[in-house]
């Protein structure tokens, strides 16, 4: 990308393949209508937002090796590589009715699925979606526990159809955790700014089931997945060919089908199938990954600073952060909004990934919706020609962030032909 000054473009950029395939970005802005302070910064941080090709390989290949270290032993790399206990997949032909709570991130939801066989497939989802109050992100485990199974039996009340009798229900778990069983699972850690007490080291399904009790919800778990094992059955469903699942949304992570022979740390157990799902935890890996100053500088910040930094760097519950720092550092630097310090841009999170994506998604002429999202969230007042230049440098910071993910993961996937 270039950033030049010149008299006959105002705020205008375009977009063009180069030839490894990787997109370049142009731009000019008309002298003196942006601070010109701000221009090199925006160089700076496209450069520092690079992924060339030798870049992406040395971290597919860095990845690829904590994969083949994390199936050999427990703790072998940053990658968990845990084991599901999921050893065989749906095949299009289960029929009736299926419960499920899936807790991902700062919400939930409880479900209610009639499934048909292969002739209906999926004939009707009832579902209730409930946001988790911030102040239960750090509360204790028996509170947030209670707040779930309340959300649950409030869906109950509303189901007529709802078991009269003990139940079962599908629990996913969208969190770190050491399966013992399809139906146990111990928490290792809290991840996605979720710093609740008392849950680490302990079975979180008999956390639910406690609290469901509490609750006088006539129901146990039947099943503990991961999401993105919840998302490679559940695909699984339609297409024999499925192996691979990726989550992309408040956190990141991965899963894959594997051969038990190639997992060492098995020690020859092995299921009928002889096939089980492994849960990457990928948001842990950080080796060879380009960091910016403002990605190192909201890990500093950060409840957990030095870890998840893969999952830091291009999931939803951090890319407003990493764009809210980087408008700042130029704000305060560059002179980016003039002389005026809009106050409201000084406070952590306050710009989200949803802002930046509605942003990025701007197709008006004068960029209206860039204009009314800053304003109305940051309080950021703007004139046409910053419009302009803040939308360019969002296009880029995510183009750079995604394109550098989707590389990477292909990279990754057709480098590992076999992890042993």
């Amino acid at each position: 990308m270039s950033v030049t000054a010149t008299p006959s473009a105002i705020g205008s950029f375009r977009t063009r393949r180069s030839t490894n395939g990787v997109s370049r970005f142009k731009m000019s802005v008309r002298s003196g209508s942006v601070s010109m302070a701000a221009a090199p910064m925006l160089t700076k941080l496209q450069q520092d937002c690079a992924t060339p090709l030798p870049v992406l390989r040395n971290v597919a290949a860095s990845m690829s090796d904590d994969i083949r270290a994390g199936l050999a032993v427990d703790g072998g790399s940053d990658l968990k590589m845990i084991l599901s206990y999921v050893d065989s997949l749906p095949t299009g032909d289960e029929k009736g009715l299926f419960y499920a709570l899936d807790l991902g991130g700062t919400n939930f939801r409880v479900l209610r699925v009639e499934l048909g066989g292969k002739d209906k497939r999926v004939i009707a989802i009832e579902s209730d979606q409930v946001s988790i109050p911030q102040e239960l992100m750090s509360a204790t485990s028996e509170e947030l526990f209670d707040f779930i199974a309340s959300a649950l039996a409030n869906f109950a009340h509303k189901d007529g159809n709802f078991p009269g009798k003990k139940g079962e229900i599908g629990f996913t778990f969208s969190f770190p955790v050491k399966q013992t069983s399809i139906d146990s699972g111990i928490l290792i850690k809290w991840t996605k700014g979720f710093a609740v007490s008392g849950t680490a080291g302990k079975d979180v399904v008999a956390c639910l089931n406690e609290a469901m009790d509490r609750k006088g919800i006539d129901m146990r778990v039947s099943a503990l997945v991961n999401d993105t094992v919840a998302t490679l059955a559940g695909a699984r469903y339609w297409d024999d060919d499925v192996m691979v699942s990726v989550i992309l949304g408040t956190g990141t992570n991965a899963c894959y089908v594997e051969r038990m022979d190639c997992i060492p740390k098995l020690r020859g157990e092995f299921s009928p199938s002889g096939k089980t799902i492994v849960n990457l935890e990928w948001g842990a890996f950080s080796k060879g990954l380009p960091l910016t100053v403002f990605d190192r500088d909201m890990d500093a910040a950060s409840i957990n600073p030095g870890e998840q930094i893969f999952e830091k760097t291009i999931s939803g519950m951090y890319l407003g952060e990493i764009a809210r720092r980087a408008l700042l550092h130029m704000a305060e630097e560059g002179s980016l909004f003039g002389k005026s310090m809009p106050e409201k841009l000084s406070m952590p999170f306050v710009l989200g990934t949803p802002d930046l994506s509605t942003m990025q998604q701007d197709g008006t002429e004068d960029l209206h919706t860039v204009g009314s999202v800053l304003y109305n969230v940051a309080g950021v007042k703007l004139f046409h020609h910053y419009s302009t230049l803040l939308n360019f440098s969002f296009y880029v910071n995510k183009s750079c962030i995604f394109q550098s993910y989707d590389e990477t993961s292909s990279l990754m996937l057709q480098n590992r032909s076999s992890p042993t």
